[in-house]
């Protein structure tokens, strides 16, 4: 039911009114001045007021004035009753705030129009207000929530702050939340790791999945994982909370503690770059696998790239948001104007990348986000970490492996999680896995396979490198790898001892050749982790003392 207010003086004008309006079902307040009018008001809900001009206390004008100021958050029409006739007047009452206004004598049918029409209009109003409120609710709402996800994950992207001489990056999201995330973290035995990620789309909904794979990255790097088993932890984690589209392209590093060397997992963003000094390229690291969160636990594959580097070296990661960037002519800023702009000045910086990139883009809106990392190759200062206490009791493990075994099996991770059992060896477990990885792929990829790596320096050389290595495992018969490992707690030292059935390397000078391949995966990067490598004269075996202090450890 309506609610009229009707305003004036006149008692008989009031009480004939309130007759009418009863009769055609409205229900109706009466006042006799603007004043009394302003008090009804905020005392009853009011649907319409009808406003005589001339009253005492307060007149018409100046009630109407009152009436659309303090009650505007819903319409609320006034229409003023007067017996003026003057055009000026009728300006008037609408200039103050009227909304309409009628002849006195006021005639019914006229009345009872304009009711209806105003009573529309006001209800419309009134759906507007409850929908602004509802919309104000959970506007207020939602920023609340973004401002306590925003401060979780500020919280949990840990050590952005550390590292500066090291790490120079720059992550500008496409909107609130970074579908991008860089991590980075050292091992308790000084590695610096870091991941570059980026998940599929951006904002809030991309963001969701930085939060566990944050955590998993920060206390696999705490325990002294090797990056495969990072990224396959990230992976599983990934694979059972994020629904079936969406995924996160990342690459996973691992900086030696001295500096010299990497160990790298690529899965799905844009080729990594080694670069020197002056900015040219000094080796492309290309993503070989899927990205993570796409493929089960089965699937998953390991593999990594082990590189050795030069002094001053950098490493160059970016998501697609940079090279996918467009400019007005919807060209893209691409691979190589990035390695174009990277090589125009010495030891550039990302605010210089980043500044050619917006420049390239003439002002069109950002459609990703701009992730770009720097990483400085250089020695990593030794962390200051209270170790466990070393086992006192020798350790020794011995596995002979026959082509059937090499065939079916990658017995590196056992061998790992195995020894990570000991006291004090679960914080070394990367660098362990990387010895005995290196080792054992040389064994059985040059020792027993014959492979050579400078294949991969063909075009599609990697392709063709691991075609004939599925051949040549195809037709392994009689072969034989045995693995020696033992542990000395009077030097906390543990000795590797890895030997092969195949004929080995000629003479020194290959066994010289074969260290230093450029393809990162060469024997000489073993010297770069163990205190000590050496092989015996025919080249069919290796033995590796690796020092588990950091003080005593190659500093090659």
């Amino acid at each position: 039911m309506l609610t009229v207010l009707v305003v004036d003086d006149q008692p008989l004008n009031c009480n004939l009114l309130r007759v009418v309006l009863e009769q055609q079902g409205y229900n109706v307040y009466s006042a006799d001045n603007g004043l009394e009018a302003l008090a009804m008001l905020e005392q009853h809900d009011v649907d319409i007021v009808l406003l005589d001009v001339l009253m005492p206390v307060m007149d018409g004008y100046e009630a109407a004035a009152e009436i659309k100021k303090r009650f505007n958050d819903v319409y609320l029409p006034v229409i003023f009753m007067t017996s003026l006739d003057v055009e000026a007047s009728f300006e008037r009452c609408l200039a103050v705030g009227g909304d309409d206004f009628i002849q006195k004598p006021i005639d019914d049918v006229i009345l009872n129009a304009k009711i209806k029409a105003h009573s529309r209009t006001r209800k419309l109003s009134q759906k507007a207000h409850i929908q602004n409120l509802q919309l104000e609710y959970h506007q207020n709402q939602i920023e609340r929530e973004h401002e306590i996800v925003e401060r979780i994950f500020n919280n949990a992207l840990e050590n952005q702050a550390q590292f500066t001489d090291h790490f120079d990056f720059h992550l500008s999201p496409a909107a609130m939340f970074n579908g991008d995330m860089f991590l980075m973290a050292q091992s308790p035995i000084g590695s610096l790791y870091c991941m570059l990620g980026d998940f599929t789309g951006h904002g809030l909904a991309a963001a969701v999945g930085a939060l566990p794979a944050s955590r998993v990255f920060y206390t696999m790097v705490n325990k002294g994982m090797a990056v495969s088993d990072i990224a396959a932890e990230i992976n599983a984690i990934l694979v059972k909370l994020l629904p079936g589209h969406m995924f996160c392209a990342a690459t996973v590093i691992e900086l030696n503690r001295t500096g010299r060397s990497i160990s790298a997992w690529l899965g799905g963003l844009p080729d990594a770059y080694i670069i020197d000094p002056q900015g040219s390229i000094v080796k492309t690291l290309t993503s070989e696998h899927m990205a993570l969160g796409i493929l089960e636990e089965h699937e998953f594959e390991r593999g990594l790239i082990y590189y050795e580097l030069e002094l001053g070296s950098r490493l160059v990661l970016a998501t697609d948001g940079i090279i996918e960037t467009t400019n007005q002519q919807q060209q893209y800023f691409g691979e190589q104007r990035l390695l174009d702009v990277i090589a125009s000045q010495v030891n550039i910086s990302c605010a210089d990348i980043i500044a050619q990139v917006k420049a390239f883009a003439q002002g069109t809106k950002q459609q990703d986000d701009l992730s770009l990392v720097l990483l400085n190759c250089m020695a990593v200062p030794e962390p200051e970490l209270s170790f466990e206490p070393y086992s006192s009791l020798p350790f020794n493990m011995s596995l002979s492996l026959n082509s059937k075994q090499i065939k079916s099996t990658d017995p590196v991770l056992e061998i790992v999680d195995v020894m990570s059992q000991i006291a004090g060896l679960d914080a070394h477990r990367a660098d362990i896995f990387l010895l005995l990885s290196e080792a054992y792929n040389n064994a059985l990829d040059h020792g027993l396979l014959g492979l050579d790596s400078e294949i991969k320096d063909q075009q599609d050389g990697f392709f063709k490198y691991y075609q004939q290595r599925d051949v040549a495992m195809k037709q392994l018969s009689d072969a034989l790898i045995i693995i020696d490992i033992r542990y000395c707690p009077e030097t906390h030292s543990v000795f590797f001892t890895i030997c092969d059935s195949g004929n080995g390397f000629a003479n020194e000078q290959s066994i010289e050749h074969n260290s230093h391949r450029e393809f990162g995966r060469g024997l000489a990067l073993l010297g770069e982790v163990a205190a000590q490598v050496t092989y015996n004269a025919s080249g069919n075996q290796v033995e590796i003392c690796y020092k588990l202090s950091t003080a005593n450890a190659s500093s090659v």
